[in-house]
């Protein structure tokens, strides 16, 4: 059952649709920080090097770029995609992917990160007939495990290059996910499937400041729980702020 918040989100939607007949709507969603708690990335990290799957130099550059990352300092988003990568490279696709599934189901799944807001507005936006989709820098593997457990529409997320023998590389395939190209490839996506003028970003979703230009892109913009510049631009924006915090079970 939706809260007073959550449901003043379905209906700030459902206007959409009676002010714009016979467009397709979608709703999008951030990942990391907006459909669950924390960051999968980060947890990635974590449960690799747990299993010594990471070496010390390779661990020592993320956690400098993650450094860099909280200070708001000009990154390199596909660099340290690489450099996670390196658990994977020249390891079949197959099972990597079903390497990242078991990820998804123990850590995310299984420590309760989905946040049940987010999956009780998901839910609820498609019974009125909206579309939901994932928009995200996370690995796509991981985001669609989820699409498998929760029932979204669909996922636009990172991918690694795969080469000729079906073996991952630590090159990115395309752009990151990130910012501008969050705005990017879901136009491409919508306008391939629906056609100019056919649809609506009714809703958007995004708890970082990296997720300003797909909120602002959107009939209505929801900051999740947003990191403090989101906040100050979501209150000069006029944008609602929605407190999804949920507890973890580790």
């Amino acid at each position: 059952m939706l809260d007073d918040q959550d449901n003043a989100v379905i209906d700030q939607v459902a206007r959409v649709a009676i002010e714009h007949p016979g467009q397709h709507l979608i709703a999008a969603f951030d990942f990391d920080g907006t459909a669950i708690q924390g960051n999968s990335p980060v947890l990635l990290v974590r449960y690799l090097q747990k299993r010594g799957m990471l070496g010390k130099r390779v661990i020592g550059k993320i956690l400098a770029w993650a450094a860099a990352y909280k200070l708001r300092l000009p990154q390199n988003e596909a660099w340290v995609r690489g450099l996670v990568f390196t658990a994977f490279e020249g390891r079949a696709r197959e099972e990597v992917d079903a390497f990242l599934r078991d990820f998804y189901d123990e850590v995310i799944e299984g420590q309760k990160r989905f946040r049940p807001q987010a999956a009780g507005v998901m839910e609820e936006l498609r019974a009125i007939g909206t579309e939901v989709v994932i928009v995200s820098a996370t690995f796509d593997p991981i985001v669609q495990r989820a699409r498998e457990e929760r029932g979204f529409d669909a996922c636009i997320c990172t991918r690694m290059e795969v080469d000729r023998r079906g073996l991952y590389t630590t090159r990115v395939d395309g752009p990151c996910i990130e910012g501008i190209h969050k705005v990017r490839s879901l136009r491409a996506y919508a306008q391939a499937r629906y056609g100019e003028g056919k649809w609506r970003l009714a809703a958007a979703f995004g708890d970082h400041h990296s997720d300003i230009s797909l909120l602002a892109a959107a009939d209505n913009a929801f900051a999740v729980s947003p990191d403090n510049p989101l906040e100050r631009e979501a209150k000069r924006r006029g944008w609602n702020v929605l407190d999804w915090t949920c507890p973890v079970e580790k």
